[in-house]
Protein backbone atom coordinates (compact mmCIF):
# COMPACT_ATOMS: atom_id res chain seq x y z
CA UNK A 1 0.00 0.00 0.00
CA UNK A 2 1.30 3.46 -0.87
CA UNK A 3 2.31 5.70 2.00
CA UNK A 4 0.05 8.73 1.61
CA UNK A 5 2.16 10.56 4.19
CA UNK A 6 5.46 10.11 2.29
CA UNK A 7 7.25 13.44 1.84
CA UNK A 8 6.79 15.07 -1.57
CA UNK A 9 10.08 16.98 -1.39
CA UNK A 10 13.57 16.07 -0.24
CA UNK A 11 16.87 17.82 0.27
CA UNK A 12 20.47 16.77 0.70
CA UNK A 13 23.93 18.22 1.16
CA UNK A 14 26.31 17.98 -1.82
CA UNK A 15 29.69 17.55 -0.07
CA UNK A 16 31.43 17.05 -3.41
CA UNK A 17 30.66 20.67 -4.41
CA UNK A 18 32.48 23.83 -3.37
CA UNK A 19 32.02 27.58 -3.85
CA UNK A 20 34.74 29.69 -5.48
CA UNK A 21 34.41 33.44 -4.98
CA UNK A 22 35.65 35.69 -7.81
CA UNK A 23 35.69 39.27 -6.62
CA UNK A 24 37.10 42.64 -7.65
CA UNK A 25 36.45 45.53 -10.04
CA UNK A 26 37.35 43.43 -13.11
CA UNK A 27 35.76 40.13 -12.01
CA UNK A 28 32.75 40.23 -14.34
CA UNK A 29 34.66 41.40 -17.43
CA UNK A 30 37.41 38.83 -16.83
CA UNK A 31 34.94 35.94 -16.57
CA UNK A 32 32.90 37.22 -19.52
CA UNK A 33 35.95 36.77 -21.73
CA UNK A 34 36.57 33.22 -20.52
CA UNK A 35 33.35 31.26 -19.82
CA UNK A 36 30.74 30.00 -22.26
CA UNK A 37 27.65 31.87 -21.07
CA UNK A 38 26.85 35.58 -21.20
CA UNK A 39 27.50 37.23 -17.84
CA UNK A 40 25.36 40.19 -18.90
CA UNK A 41 22.50 37.84 -18.00
CA UNK A 42 23.88 37.21 -14.49
CA UNK A 43 22.23 39.36 -11.82
CA UNK A 44 21.40 39.13 -8.15
CA UNK A 45 18.08 37.50 -9.04
CA UNK A 46 19.35 35.32 -11.89
CA UNK A 47 21.74 32.32 -11.85
CA UNK A 48 23.56 30.88 -14.86
CA UNK A 49 25.19 27.64 -15.97
CA UNK A 50 28.48 27.80 -17.89
CA UNK A 51 31.74 26.02 -18.65
CA UNK A 52 35.43 26.62 -19.15
CA UNK A 53 36.83 25.02 -22.32
CA UNK A 54 40.15 24.32 -23.95
CA UNK A 55 41.05 26.61 -26.87
CA UNK A 56 39.87 23.73 -29.11
CA UNK A 57 36.41 23.87 -27.53
CA UNK A 58 36.65 20.78 -25.32
CA UNK A 59 35.34 20.50 -21.78
CA UNK A 60 37.51 21.38 -18.77
CA UNK A 61 35.10 22.50 -16.02
CA UNK A 62 31.43 23.38 -15.59
CA UNK A 63 29.79 25.40 -12.83
CA UNK A 64 26.70 27.29 -11.72
CA UNK A 65 27.16 31.03 -11.25
CA UNK A 66 25.40 33.39 -8.86
CA UNK A 67 26.07 36.95 -7.77
CA UNK A 68 25.99 37.97 -4.13
CA UNK A 69 27.62 40.65 -2.03
CA UNK A 70 29.50 42.13 -4.97
CA UNK A 71 31.16 38.80 -5.82
CA UNK A 72 30.49 36.14 -8.47
CA UNK A 73 30.19 32.66 -6.95
CA UNK A 74 31.07 29.51 -8.89
CA UNK A 75 29.50 26.25 -7.67
CA UNK A 76 31.80 23.49 -8.98
CA UNK A 77 33.34 20.08 -8.25
CA UNK A 78 35.28 20.19 -4.98
CA UNK A 79 37.97 17.70 -5.99
CA UNK A 80 38.81 19.63 -9.17
CA UNK A 81 38.53 23.16 -7.73
CA UNK A 82 42.31 23.70 -7.47
CA UNK A 83 42.64 23.04 -11.18
CA UNK A 84 39.73 25.38 -11.95
CA UNK A 85 41.35 28.12 -9.84
CA UNK A 86 44.69 27.63 -11.63
CA UNK A 87 43.04 27.83 -15.05
CA UNK A 88 41.13 30.98 -14.12
CA UNK A 89 44.28 32.57 -12.69
CA UNK A 90 46.09 31.81 -15.95
CA UNK A 91 43.50 33.77 -17.93
CA UNK A 92 43.14 36.55 -15.36
CA UNK A 93 46.34 38.28 -16.59
CA UNK A 94 46.28 41.86 -15.21
CA UNK A 95 42.60 41.89 -14.31
CA UNK A 96 41.86 43.11 -10.80
CA UNK A 97 40.06 40.06 -9.44
CA UNK A 98 40.67 37.58 -6.64
CA UNK A 99 39.89 33.86 -6.90
CA UNK A 100 39.33 32.14 -3.55
CA UNK A 101 37.38 29.25 -2.04
CA UNK A 102 34.48 30.43 0.14
CA UNK A 103 34.81 27.97 3.01
CA UNK A 104 31.83 29.50 4.78
CA UNK A 105 29.26 28.26 2.26
CA UNK A 106 28.02 24.74 1.56
CA UNK A 107 25.83 23.51 -1.31
CA UNK A 108 22.44 21.90 -0.72
CA UNK A 109 19.76 20.83 -3.19
CA UNK A 110 15.99 20.54 -2.76
CA UNK A 111 13.97 18.49 -5.23
CA UNK A 112 10.52 17.01 -5.68
CA UNK A 113 7.01 18.34 -6.11
CA UNK A 114 6.74 22.16 -6.13
CA UNK A 115 10.30 22.51 -4.80
CA UNK A 116 10.72 26.02 -6.21
CA UNK A 117 7.45 27.29 -4.78
CA UNK A 118 8.30 25.82 -1.37
CA UNK A 119 11.50 27.88 -1.46
CA UNK A 120 9.50 31.01 -2.33
CA UNK A 121 10.52 31.03 -6.00
CA UNK A 122 8.16 30.92 -8.98
CA UNK A 123 9.91 28.04 -10.78
CA UNK A 124 11.53 30.06 -13.56
CA UNK A 125 14.86 28.48 -14.47
CA UNK A 126 17.71 30.35 -12.79
CA UNK A 127 15.54 32.60 -10.62
CA UNK A 128 17.50 33.57 -7.49
CA UNK A 129 16.65 35.04 -4.11
CA UNK A 130 19.18 36.41 -1.63
CA UNK A 131 19.10 35.14 1.94
CA UNK A 132 20.62 36.83 4.98
CA UNK A 133 23.70 34.58 4.78
CA UNK A 134 23.47 32.99 1.35
CA UNK A 135 21.33 32.50 -1.74
CA UNK A 136 18.64 30.13 -3.04
CA UNK A 137 17.92 29.65 -6.74
CA UNK A 138 16.18 27.36 -9.17
CA UNK A 139 18.63 25.28 -11.14
CA UNK A 140 19.24 27.10 -14.44
CA UNK A 141 19.77 23.84 -16.34
CA UNK A 142 16.30 22.38 -15.93
CA UNK A 143 13.13 23.16 -13.98
CA UNK A 144 13.04 19.44 -13.07
CA UNK A 145 16.12 19.79 -10.84
CA UNK A 146 14.44 21.91 -8.17
CA UNK A 147 16.40 24.41 -6.09
CA UNK A 148 19.98 24.91 -5.03
CA UNK A 149 21.00 26.66 -1.82
CA UNK A 150 24.33 28.20 -0.78
CA UNK A 151 24.38 28.60 2.99
CA UNK A 152 26.63 27.74 5.93
CA UNK A 153 26.33 23.97 6.33
CA UNK A 154 24.80 24.31 9.81
CA UNK A 155 21.94 26.36 8.32
CA UNK A 156 20.89 24.00 5.52
CA UNK A 157 18.71 21.68 7.61
CA UNK A 158 16.95 24.65 9.18
CA UNK A 159 16.26 26.29 5.81
CA UNK A 160 14.95 23.17 4.09
CA UNK A 161 13.00 21.97 7.12
CA UNK A 162 11.16 25.30 7.37
CA UNK A 163 10.28 25.01 3.67
CA UNK A 164 8.80 21.52 4.10
CA UNK A 165 11.62 19.36 2.69
CA UNK A 166 12.46 16.03 4.32
CA UNK A 167 16.11 15.01 4.45
CA UNK A 168 17.08 12.62 1.65
CA UNK A 169 20.34 11.24 0.32
CA UNK A 170 22.86 11.97 -2.41
CA UNK A 171 21.65 8.80 -4.16
CA UNK A 172 18.08 10.16 -4.14
CA UNK A 173 19.29 13.33 -5.85
CA UNK A 174 21.39 11.34 -8.32
CA UNK A 175 18.35 9.32 -9.40
CA UNK A 176 16.38 12.54 -9.76
CA UNK A 177 19.16 14.15 -11.83
CA UNK A 178 19.60 11.14 -14.10
CA UNK A 179 15.88 10.77 -14.77
CA UNK A 180 15.90 14.44 -15.83
CA UNK A 181 18.87 13.71 -18.12
CA UNK A 182 21.31 16.20 -16.55
CA UNK A 183 25.08 15.51 -16.63
CA UNK A 184 27.16 15.78 -13.47
CA UNK A 185 30.45 17.35 -14.52
CA UNK A 186 33.38 15.02 -15.04
CA UNK A 187 31.27 11.98 -14.13
CA UNK A 188 29.52 12.38 -17.48
CA UNK A 189 31.92 14.50 -19.53
CA UNK A 190 35.48 13.52 -20.46
CA UNK A 191 38.00 16.19 -19.46
CA UNK A 192 39.80 17.57 -22.49
CA UNK A 193 37.76 15.42 -24.92
CA UNK A 194 34.02 16.14 -24.63
CA UNK A 195 32.55 18.78 -26.91
CA UNK A 196 30.08 21.20 -25.40
CA UNK A 197 27.15 20.61 -27.75
CA UNK A 198 27.52 16.82 -27.62
CA UNK A 199 27.17 17.27 -23.85
CA UNK A 200 23.84 19.15 -24.25
CA UNK A 201 25.02 22.56 -23.03
CA UNK A 202 22.89 24.20 -25.70
CA UNK A 203 19.87 22.31 -24.37
CA UNK A 204 20.70 23.20 -20.76
CA UNK A 205 21.18 26.94 -21.39
CA UNK A 206 24.90 26.67 -20.67
CA UNK A 207 26.29 28.46 -23.72
CA UNK A 208 25.58 31.76 -25.44
CA UNK A 209 25.78 32.13 -29.22
CA UNK A 210 25.31 35.89 -29.13
CA UNK A 211 28.01 37.11 -26.72
CA UNK A 212 31.55 38.05 -27.74
CA UNK A 213 34.54 35.75 -27.78
CA UNK A 214 35.39 33.25 -25.05
CA UNK A 215 37.92 30.44 -24.79
CA UNK A 216 36.92 27.65 -27.22
CA UNK A 217 34.17 29.65 -28.96
CA UNK A 218 35.29 29.04 -32.54
CA UNK A 219 34.81 25.27 -32.61
CA UNK A 220 31.63 25.46 -30.52
CA UNK A 221 30.04 27.97 -32.90
CA UNK A 222 31.20 26.00 -35.96
CA UNK A 223 29.52 22.81 -34.70
CA UNK A 224 26.28 24.66 -34.16
CA UNK A 225 26.10 26.54 -37.44
CA UNK A 226 27.28 23.61 -39.56
CA UNK A 227 24.93 21.19 -37.80
CA UNK A 228 27.75 18.73 -37.16
CA UNK A 229 26.52 17.39 -33.80
CA UNK A 230 26.13 13.67 -34.44
CA UNK A 231 26.37 12.43 -30.85
CA UNK A 232 24.62 13.49 -27.65
CA UNK A 233 24.35 12.60 -24.00
CA UNK A 234 21.05 10.77 -23.67
CA UNK A 235 18.97 9.31 -20.86
CA UNK A 236 19.02 5.53 -20.76
CA UNK A 237 17.01 2.92 -18.89
CA UNK A 238 18.80 -0.27 -17.81
CA UNK A 239 16.16 -2.88 -18.64
CA UNK A 240 18.05 -6.04 -17.61
CA UNK A 241 21.38 -7.27 -16.33
CA UNK A 242 23.88 -5.67 -13.96
CA UNK A 243 24.39 -1.93 -13.90
CA UNK A 244 27.22 -1.22 -16.38
CA UNK A 245 30.24 0.72 -15.20
CA UNK A 246 30.96 4.15 -16.61
CA UNK A 247 33.00 3.75 -19.79
CA UNK A 248 31.38 0.46 -20.84
CA UNK A 249 30.87 0.39 -24.65
CA UNK A 250 27.30 0.35 -25.98
CA UNK A 251 26.60 -1.64 -29.14
CA UNK A 252 23.83 -2.34 -31.62
CA UNK A 253 24.75 -5.72 -33.02
CA UNK A 254 28.40 -5.34 -34.02
CA UNK A 255 28.24 -1.56 -34.35
CA UNK A 256 29.55 0.95 -31.82
CA UNK A 257 26.71 3.15 -30.51
CA UNK A 258 28.50 4.96 -27.69
CA UNK A 259 29.64 4.77 -24.08
CA UNK A 260 27.92 4.47 -20.73
CA UNK A 261 28.40 7.36 -18.32
CA UNK A 262 26.99 7.80 -14.77
CA UNK A 263 24.10 5.73 -13.45
CA UNK A 264 22.02 5.07 -10.35
CA UNK A 265 19.61 2.15 -10.12
CA UNK A 266 17.98 1.63 -13.50
CA UNK A 267 18.62 5.16 -14.75
CA UNK A 268 21.72 6.45 -16.46
CA UNK A 269 23.30 8.69 -19.05
CA UNK A 270 25.18 7.58 -22.14
CA UNK A 271 27.08 9.31 -24.92
CA UNK A 272 25.53 7.91 -28.09
CA UNK A 273 25.45 8.22 -31.87
CA UNK A 274 22.08 9.71 -32.70
CA UNK A 275 21.64 7.91 -36.03
CA UNK A 276 22.12 4.46 -34.51
CA UNK A 277 19.89 5.28 -31.54
CA UNK A 278 17.14 6.31 -33.98
CA UNK A 279 17.67 3.11 -35.95
CA UNK A 280 17.38 0.96 -32.83
CA UNK A 281 14.23 2.78 -31.72
CA UNK A 282 12.61 2.36 -35.15
CA UNK A 283 13.35 -1.38 -35.09
CA UNK A 284 12.25 -1.77 -31.45
CA UNK A 285 15.69 -3.13 -30.52
CA UNK A 286 17.48 -2.70 -27.22
CA UNK A 287 21.18 -1.86 -26.96
CA UNK A 288 23.91 -4.04 -25.49
CA UNK A 289 26.15 -2.62 -22.77
CA UNK A 290 28.39 -5.27 -21.23
CA UNK A 291 25.99 -7.86 -19.79
CA UNK A 292 23.14 -5.34 -19.58
CA UNK A 293 20.42 -4.25 -21.97
CA UNK A 294 19.56 -0.58 -22.44
CA UNK A 295 16.92 1.49 -24.10
CA UNK A 296 17.03 5.22 -24.74
CA UNK A 297 14.55 7.29 -22.80
CA UNK A 298 12.95 9.98 -24.96
CA UNK A 299 12.81 12.80 -25.56
CA UNK A 300 16.21 14.43 -25.20
CA UNK A 301 15.60 17.72 -23.27
CA UNK A 302 14.40 20.65 -25.38
CA UNK A 303 16.48 23.77 -25.85
CA UNK A 304 15.38 26.79 -23.76
CA UNK A 305 13.88 29.79 -25.52
CA UNK A 306 16.33 32.26 -23.94
CA UNK A 307 19.89 32.48 -25.30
Amino acid sequence: MADNHAPLRHWCLLPDRVITRVEGPDAREFLQNVVTNDLDRLEGDRALYAALLTPQGMYLHDFLLTEAGGAILLDSERERQPDLARKLALYRLRSKATIEVDAGLAVGVGFGMHAAQAAELDGTRGQARNLADGIVFTDPRSDELGVRVHLPETRLAEFFGAAGFAEGSRDDYDRHRLFAGIPDGSRDLVIGRSYLLESNFDLLDGVSFSKGCYIGQENTARQRYRGTVRRRLARVAITSGPVPAAGTPIRLGNRDVGTMRSSQGNDGLAHVRLALVAEAAAAGEELDCGDAKLKIRTPIPEAPTAN
